[in-house]
């Protein structure tokens, strides 16, 4: 079987064009994500409601709704097998999303809009999720957020993840505000059960926290250890129109799975 190894801003994924094919997805992604060290598993497949349907499996061969790095690539993934042109729709989980080519290795993609949000859920945290079902993520301020720390983090984040205030559990988002409209974020992320170098909907839902508390302008850079993704929100506060999310679609490696 022909699969890519892609990347997105360092989160990286084994990605199959699974159309037509009998598979267990779940036992798949356990494997092939062992075999590269990968975040994410994806298949492509037909879809009667747009251009391709996603499957996303965590590297533990859990379902998750949908990964907005996995989104920019999987949307790479489809142009060039000529499934989609250069402005496409992908099925979700959490419903549809729209994807743009910018460049080859650069794409765009329309996230779901929140089905909650809550500023308030724990004292320090706010809850996000993100399309209906959605993606859940906690999102924490740490205001001396630095990443050497990663130990001492890692035991607040794994504590957040699994709170008993998120009930499906939730990718935890620790974040410092480093300039104007400039964040950075260490995520992370249920199902891989450890931090991810990038997180796409979680870089959306910490953006979203902090524009609606009014901390920070339309458009914003979230520095993840992985790279810089541009998160813009469009429409008024009390009346979101959209949420994009924009960044690199790298492929790394064609190999046989």
């Amino acid at each position: 079987m022909r699969a890519w190894y892609m990347n997105g801003a360092g989160n990286d994924f084994v990605v199959i064009d699974g159309r037509g094919l009998d598979l267990d997805l779940s036992a798949l992604a356990k494997r092939a994500c062992a075999l590269k060290g990968a975040d994410g598993f994806m298949a492509l497949d037909d879809s009667d409601v747009a251009d391709f349907r996603l499957h996303f499996y965590n590297a533990d061969g859990s379902r998750g709704e949908m990964c907005g790095n996995g989104a920019r690539c999987i949307c790479r993934f489809g142009c060039e097998l000529g499934v989609a042109g250069p402005e496409m729709t992908v099925q979700t989980d959490a419903g549809i999303v729209k994807g743009w080519r910018l460049e080859r290795d650069r794409y765009r993609v329309a996230l779901n809009l929140p089905g909650v949000v809550d500023l308030g859920r724990k004292p320090d945290a706010a809850y996000v999720e993100l399309g209906d079902p959605g993606v859940p993520h906690a999102v924490k301020e740490v205001p001396d957020l630095d990443r050497s720390r990663r130990e001492e983090l890692r035991d607040m984040a794994r504590r957040l993840r699994h709170d008993p205030a998120f009930p499906k559990g939730a990718n935890a988002n620790l974040y410092a505000l480093i300039g104007p409209d400039r964040v950075r974020i260490l995520t992370y992320e249920r199902g891989v059960e450890d931090f991810t170098l990038a997180c796409g909907t979680g870089s959306a839902s910490t953006a979203l926290v902090l524009w609606l508390q009014g901390r920070c302008g339309d458009r914003v850079s979230v520095e993840n250890p992985g790279g810089t993704l541009t998160v813009t929100m469009e429409g008024p506060r009390e009346d979101l129109r959209r949420l994009t999310l924009e960044g690199p679609a790298m492929l790394t490696e064609r190999f046989e799975l």
